[in-house]
Formats: structure tokens, sequence, C-alpha cells
């Protein structure tokens, strides 16, 4: 799938994108999709060159052994990164890396992004469960160690890699209130479609899409149950419907940031409805059935606009 994506498939998927908007719309656009890299570039984000194309600050910081970048828009901030945690599978490589991009390009305080990736987990022994036949994605489970990445300290976000930030980041860290031990989109989402993204069985259970992006009050007590152990044995119904706390520990969160792809709805001249966040939840135009679902061409430009930067550091 990586290699259809960016090779041969990505070049006719993006010329047919830009001929459609392009005639839609009116507009001409330059191709530069010829020589993108056809390995992935995980890190290229920490490489000398970024910091000559972007004119924000930046800084290094370590999480889990790891380094990762700290992005902020405009003036020096004192206060700590928001920690960011997007669920990670190999099939969806640059789903990760154009949501990644989205919330670094929007930033305006200090941000810590770290994929969420289980064959990692797996050899620290912090992951050990077997897939069942309904987890779609690698981090179906491995998402509700977030508390736990984060030393359960702070405040940290989960977020499905098949998300589009379209807003400051800032905007929704701002939205956090210390009194719940969680905060979320409460959907009442129920999905017509039996499949989603690549073929996978599309599941309907209470709460549906909660637990796609969630605010984590991480020192909260209650969090503290979410242990690897818990993560590795707990029922899906336990973890997804966030079981282990009151209804009255779950804020909720406009859901503008959780704005799911064929089910929300904006309403023209209503500013109210515009999206924050999009969610291509049952499949984005990175897979050959959703190439043309709604807001493809939102997806499509932000992914152009990371490639365009990821040539440039190759050819530096």
């Amino acid at each position: 799938m990586r290699k259809s994506l960016e090779g041969r498939y990505l070049r006719d998927l993006l010329n047919t994108k830009r001929g459609q908007l392009n005639n839609r719309r009116g507009q001409c656009t330059n191709a530069h999709v010829s020589g993108f890299p056809t390995k992935s570039l995980p890190h290229f984000l920490l490489l000398p060159s970024f910091f000559k194309i972007h004119p924000r600050s930046y800084t290094m910081t370590m999480s889990n052994g790891n380094e990762h970048l700290v992005a902020c828009n405009g003036e020096a901030k004192t206060n700590k990164p928001f920690k960011i945690f997007v669920g990670y599978d190999p099939r969806e490589d640059l789903a990760y890396q154009v949501c990644r991009h989205s919330i670094l390009k929007r930033s305006s305080i200090p941000v810590e992004i770290t994929p969420i990736v289980q064959s990692d987990l797996r050899k620290k022994g912090l992951y050990w469960r077997e897939r069942g036949q309904t987890e779609s994605t690698e981090f179906s489970f491995s998402r509700f160690l977030t508390p736990y990445l984060a030393d359960y300290d702070g405040w940290a976000m989960f977020v499905d890699c098949d998300f589009l930030y379209l807003t400051d980041i800032k905007e929704l860290r701002d939205l956090i209130d210390d009194k719940y031990a969680i905060m979320c989109v409460n959907h009442d989402y129920t999905p017509k479609e039996t499949t989603k993204m690549d073929g996978a069985v599309q599941t309907v259970y209470p709460r549906k899409n909660w637990s796609s992006m969630v605010l984590y009050n991480c020192g909260h007590p209650k969090n503290k149950v979410l242990t690897p152990e818990v993560v590795n044995t707990q029922t899906g119904a336990f973890l997804h419907r966030f079981q282990w706390l009151e209804d009255e520990e779950i804020g909720s969160v406009p859901f503008l940031w959780n704005f799911l792809e064929g089910h929300n709805r904006i309403v023209e001249n209503d500013p109210t409805t515009f999206p924050k966040a999009i969610h291509y939840t049952r499949g984005g135009p990175w897979f050959e059935a959703w190439k043309n679902c709604e807001f493809a061409d939102l997806w499509l430009n932000e992914m152009e606009e990371y490639m365009k930067e990821s040539k440039k550091m190759i050819e530096n």
C-alpha cells in the first residue's frame, strides 16, 4: 500500500484531483510530485534544513527516550509543550504525516507530537495484546496508553491519524477544564456503511468515535487505572466507552473538533458549523476507495504542501 500511495497511484490521484478542482474552481496549479522520495520520512522534520523553510521557532525535547519536534509560532513560550499522541498504522503512514503537518503548521503554542507505534510498544514490553478481527487499525487499543506515555502528568491529547486540523490547536487546549478526567466530542453516531477504509469491518457501539480524539487529564486519579496491564487485558467496551469513569467526569468538546466526514454537516453562513478538525473516519483520500470523499480537496492540498517541503529537504 505504501508503495502505491507514494508511487504511481499517488501521482495519478493528485493529478486527477487537481484536474477536478481546477475545472470546478477555474484555478491553475503546478504539479510538483515528480521525484518525491518513495521512502517514508518519519524524522524529516528533525533535519536542520527544515529550519530554513519554516518561520516558526523550534526546539527539541525528549519523550519516552525519543526525540520529537516542538514547534511554536511567534514569540517564545515559557509553558510546557502540549503533548499530542497520534495513532499510527503502517498502512496510513501518509495520513499520519499529513495530520502532524496540519497541527504544526497552525500551532501558536509549543507542541510535542509522538506517534503511537504498536511495534515499538511491543519491543518495550508495553503492548502484547493480540489483534482482534474488529480492530480496524493498529492503535485501536494502544491509544489508551496515552496517560501512561505522558507519565500521568498534565494534559495530553490522543488523536487518530485520519484527522486534518484546520485551526490552531491552542483553541482546543484552551477548552481544557481540570474538573474533568477526559474531554472529547460526545458524538451520537451510527454509521450507515458496513465497511470502512480499505475494507475493514465497520462496527457499531455506544459512544462510537468518542475515543478517536480525547483530551486526557493524565494526572487525574481515575486515569491512573490505564496501565499497560489494563490496556492489554480489558474489553473493548470498558476502554472505548470509558467505563473506568463516571459520566460527570467526561467533559464535552464542540463537534467542530472531531467533525465526522460523511456525517456532520456545514450550514451555509453559520460559522458555528465550520469544522476545526476533519475526521475522515470512513476512510480518507489516501485510500483508493475514498479518494472522492467529502473534503478530499482540503486533505490533498495539505498533502501536497507536506510533499513539497519534504522534497525540498531531500534536495537540501
